[in-house]
């Protein structure tokens, strides 16, 4: 993540820099969202079969290589457009393998705290990647970042050959639903909120930069190294509260998190809204990256775990592809939108107003990924409790509060959690 850091943040503003158009620009990156919904269920069905997490990762470093290349030197929008349909798919085929290389290596950890962990250590590479980028265009070599990301996924090709991630376990060795529809639907309104709250990542990597340079009704314009920094105190902000804020929600229900991401990405795009208005605005501007920063870093944990709670063991690899998805869709959608409100109003105002009215509306959507988990535990204690394995293939785990006592039970996804016992006192403060 490191070499992506400096791609997927600072990319518009290399394009930016050749005289591309917000609309040009914002183009290709919705190009290279679509390019990966392939790659995306390429990787499911790859890993639905049984195959290493390994695999769709290297074919993904393979890929991402060719794109660099290509971006290192494009001048025109062809070139541009060819990388990042390069890196799209290669983007795809990574995502669905490393998130389910999580719940299958994190033993003897609860894959909860081991999504919060996977994180943390993304955003410790993403605001690497991003700082670097922005010494790098202090230097006016922007497009050092291609060749950041080409010697940070030879290295990723390096540590695969010398330790592999784990492999799928093959559809005919696990029970459970196979029709689509059967497991399909709980995990709809998760998501729903997926395409809602990924939307604020890709309007990060693509419109915040172009807000930022191109300035707003009062507020000046940045210089891109600037306009680079403060990209990157997001991204340090969400370096530091990742590993806390994860470990926290790790504790509660899924829904607490995703509660609290989208009242943060709401508050965060008000701000932004609001710095339009001031001359002053980049002070705004700045404090907007704290709810943004808290927002991401209560969603991706959060969000990533309640896919491997309502899904059974046998479709995860699609179910992770699914949800891989809806950061397709955002990316497509999110950078096309904005960058039309960008042209044609010349400032953010109506894009960071319309993104936090669409965050408040969707926290209807929370209640229903409750009411689902709600019945999947309802289903197993039904049965007497005695069975941890819930209906298709899924594996229920029980959290209780720090003195023992039952607190909001709810059904948790781990490898681990079928040697557990699920009225025993816990050894664990939170988890038995």
């Amino acid at each position: 993540m490191t070499g992506a850091g400096g791609v997927l943040y600072l990319t518009p503003m290399v394009f930016h820099h050749e005289a591309f158009s917000a609309s040009s620009v914002t183009e290709g990156l919705a190009l290279a969202a679509l390019a990966g919904t392939g790659g995306r269920l390429l990787s499911g069905v790859l890993l639905d079969r049984g195959l290493s997490c390994s695999v769709p990762v290297l074919l993904a470093c393979l890929t991402a290589l060719l794109g660099d290349t290509v971006l290192f030197g494009a001048q025109g929008f062809g070139g541009y457009v060819g990388g990042q349909l390069l890196l799209g798919i290669a983007m795809g085929l990574y995502w669905p393998a490393i998130e389910l290389a999580v719940p299958l290596g994190c033993a003897p950890i609860a894959s909860a705290r081991g999504f919060a962990l996977v994180r943390s250590a993304d955003a410790l590479g993403i605001v690497s990647g991003a700082l670097i980028g922005a010494l790098l265009a202090a230097q006016g070599r922007l497009r050092g970042i291609y060749l950041l990301d080409i010697t940070c996924l030879l290295t990723v090709i390096v540590l695969l050959w010398r330790r592999p991630l784990p492999q799928t376990q093959r559809k005919r060795q696990l029970e459970g639903p196979s029709s689509l529809g059967a497991w399909l639907p709980p995990l709809l309104p998760i998501l729903a909120v997926t395409v809602l709250a990924t939307a604020l990542p890709a309007l990060m990597q693509s419109a915040l930069p172009l807000d930022l340079v191109r300035g707003g009704l009062q507020r000046s314009p940045l210089p891109e190294s600037l306009g680079a920094l403060t990209i990157g105190l997001q991204l340090g902000v969400l370096m530091l509260i990742q590993w806390p804020v994860g470990q926290a929600l790790a504790k509660r229900p899924v829904q607490a998190g995703l509660q609290l991401s989208l009242a943060s990405f709401a508050v965060g795009c008000s701000l932004l809204a609001a710095s339009a208005f001031s001359s002053h605005g980049m002070v705004l501007m700045l404090l907007a990256q704290l709810p943004l920063a808290l927002g991401e870093a209560a969603f991706l944990p959060t969000a990533t775990q309640a896919v491997v709670e309502l899904s059974p063991r046998r479709h995860q690899g699609l179910a992770m592809a699914l949800f891989s998805q809806c950061f397709a869709i955002s990316a497509f959608a999110a950078p096309l939108l904005a960058g039309q409100l960008l042209d044609l109003q010349r400032h953010g105002v109506g894009l960071w107003l319309g993104m936090a009215a669409l965050c408040v509306a969707g926290l209807p959507l929370v209640g229903q990924v409750e009411r689902f988990q709600r019945r999947n535990l309802l289903q197993v204690l039904s049965r007497g409790g005695s069975d941890l394995e819930g209906e298709g293939g899924r594996q229920i785990l029980y959290r209780f509060d720090s003195k023992g006592k039952s607190g909001s039970a709810t059904p948790t996804s781990d490898k681990t959690a079928s040697d557990s016992n699920a009225t025993s006192s816990s050894q664990d403060s939170d988890q038995a």
